[in-house]
């Protein structure tokens, strides 16, 4: 019988000792900022954000759903849009936004509507994966006020500002676009694609003119029209652009089977 006890007395406090941990952890776990994601199931740069953000001790809840509809609820401005669009702490937060600077802004509690990294710089978190080589270029973290206006919130230089401005390739890209010469053309597979938003989701090969490796990444179309007849895992060939930091189809088209 006093075997017996003193069992359940172990038992009782193994048991014990187990609980404290998990409420620890829990509680652990609860003061962790939580930021709420709304991205494309299909964007690669978005889920590598999503892994800075979890790496620097956010908790992040992801809505695979797409970001325009969330981006325009929340009341960030379109012309200051990226690939994804998150909530935290009552702030909206708009693209490749730096952990840093998130932190930074939920310390000091500015009057603002959040942030925004307009665009997809390379050397961003998420867009700072192996196939860029190590390549950063500047970019601006912007504080923005609800009445859409902005201010430079912090300022990231890149360790090659100007590298890949002076490269031969890129000038000669540069001056093609110029003249109205035709842009090289880039393969894909279509991933999504979102008429309302005007917006498609490629797995693309390299895009020279861009100096863009090859990756999966949401584009802008001005035009719905060029989107009529594609679908997803349809092979295409398109071009692209960059203006204001977004990245954009120009054309694209069916590759035949």
């Amino acid at each position: 019988m006093h075997k017996l006890i003193s069992r359940r007395s172990t038992l009782l406090a193994a048991a014990a000792v187990l609980a404290a941990g998990a409420t620890a952890l829990a509680q652990a776990s609860s003061t962790k900022p939580l930021v709420e994601v709304w991205k494309d199931p299909n964007c690669g740069c978005c889920h590598l954000w999503v892994e800075h953000l979890q790496a620097e001790g956010f908790a992040v809840k992801v809505n695979d759903v797409g970001n325009t509809a969330a981006r325009k609820r929340l009341g960030m401005p379109e012309a200051l849009g990226s690939c994804h669009t998150a909530r935290v702490g009552g702030y909206v937060i708009e693209g490749h936004v730096p952990a840093a600077d998130i932190r930074r802004l939920l310390k000091d509690k500015p009057q603002a509507l959040g942030l925004s990294v307009p665009g997809m710089p390379i050397g961003s978190p998420g867009m700072d994966g192996p196939e860029y080589k190590g390549r950063k270029d500047p970019y601006a973290v912007l504080l923005v006020q609800r009445d859409g206006s902005t201010r430079t919130f912090t300022r990231y230089a890149g360790d090659r500002p100007m590298a890949h401005r002076q490269d031969p390739q890129h000038q000669d890209a540069l001056r093609r676009v110029s003249e109205g010469a035709a842009l090289p053309w880039a393969e894909a597979e279509i991933r999504r694609i979102d008429k309302a938003a005007r917006k498609i989701s490629l797995r693309h090969g390299e895009i020279r003119n861009l100096d863009m490796p090859p990756m999966s990444m949401v584009f802008q179309v001005r035009d719905a029209a060029l989107l009529e007849g594609l679908q997803a895992g349809q092979k295409v060939r398109f071009t692209a652009v960059q203006e204001n930091g977004a990245y954009w189809v120009t054309r694209i088209e069916a590759l035949g089977t």
